[in-house]
């Protein structure tokens, strides 16, 4: 991506989700990227970095959010608690693409256990890089909030 198309990006993962979090952290450095931590392999709760990661996006102080869990579980249904945002657990990276062009998700949440770190940077990649379609998926997508 050049840099008329940076991003600003919000960042979190719990303990499993850390060295994966750094990886794609170091990756993504060509946009704004926000770090909400872990900032270790120390043990911890995964809604303390989902939250703020989905905060950020509905406020609109970043543009999407990347999550990394060892499942992608635990910070898609935390993240999802969250109005206006559509967080999507992706281990394919056509997964990836569909979450954003039928339900224009806007997390990305990334199950670090069962994805190779390829496989996590060529997920977000497409991710960021895929545009909602509309049409047909957005009046489907309208009907998601309560």
């Amino acid at each position: 991506m050049s840099s008329a198309n940076k991003l600003k990006l919000a960042i979190g993962a719990d303990h499993a989700g850390f060295e994966y979090k750094e990886i794609l952290k170091e990756f993504l450095s060509e946009h704004e990227v926000t770090d909400f931590g872990t900032h270790s392999l120390d043990s911890v709760d995964y809604p303390d970095f989902a939250h703020p990661v989905a905060s950020a996006v509905e406020k609109g102080e970043a543009d999407f959010g990347v999550l990394v869990c060892g499942s992608g579980q635990g910070v898609a249904i935390t993240a999802n608690k969250h109005q206006g945002i559509r967080a999507a657990v992706t281990w394919l990276t056509d997964i990836a693409k569909l979450s954003r062009q039928h339900n224009n998700a806007n997390v990305i949440c990334i199950p670090a256990r069962f994805v190779s770190p390829e496989l996590a940077k060529e997920m977000v990649t497409a991710f960021l890089e895929t545009p909602f379609e509309g049409g047909r998926h957005a009046n489907r997508v309208n009907k998601i909030s309560c």
